[in-house]
């Protein structure tokens, strides 16, 4: 159960003018955005970020919901994980392959540059004071530009702050 009430009902202009955006570009308002409406100016802030960092960019979307989904199955986030299981389900991908990313990321399609940018984004989120100077340099040699490394960690740290809040209110999953 919900530690706070979304917030539907005698919504000021500048929240239904950003529900109305984020209806038109997922065909609903997540409760994760109906949760920020609480404070108007975090759910502006956050629907800004996601728009940055999830629709425009140098890396792929299929990469970022990657990104996403490890980040939230390490910080144990029910609602993203169901969010972004279903947003690569879209994207074509299949269960199976979502099941196999924690343990096979190796054996998947994505490059050696995509499968260093998401081990980055993975251990930023896990233990970022372990990140060595090396695992730089590899990123470097697999062909990651600093735009990209940027990208990818912009990703991480949306989903982990994501993960907490959603986890330390409990916000309901309203689909499944």
């Amino acid at each position: 159960m919900a530690r706070i009430p979304t917030r539907d009902k005698d919504l000021p202009p500048e929240v239904t003018i950003i529900f109305k955006e984020i209806e038109d570009t997922f065909g609903t308002v997540p409760n994760l955005f109906r949760t920020y409406a609480h404070y108007p100016p975090l759910l502006h802030t956050n629907w800004e970020k996601v728009k940055a960092m999830l629709m425009q960019g140098r890396l792929s979307r299929k990469l970022k919901e990657v990104i996403a989904i490890l980040v939230s199955l390490d910080n144990d986030s029910a609602y993203c994980l169901a969010t972004h299981t279903g947003d690569m389900l879209a994207l074509g991908v299949t269960q199976e392959e979502i099941d196999s990313l924690q343990d096979n990321l190796d054996q998947t399609d994505f490059s050696l540059k995509e499968k260093a940018l998401i081990h980055l984004a993975r251990e930023a989120n896990r233990a970022p004071h372990g990140i060595s100077d090396d695992a730089f340099l590899a990123l470097r040699d697999a062909g990651a530009s600093n735009a990209e490394i940027v990208e990818a960690l912009g990703v991480m740290e949306l989903f982990a702050a994501f993960n907490k809040f959603l986890v330390t209110l409990d916000v309901d999953i309203e689909f499944n």
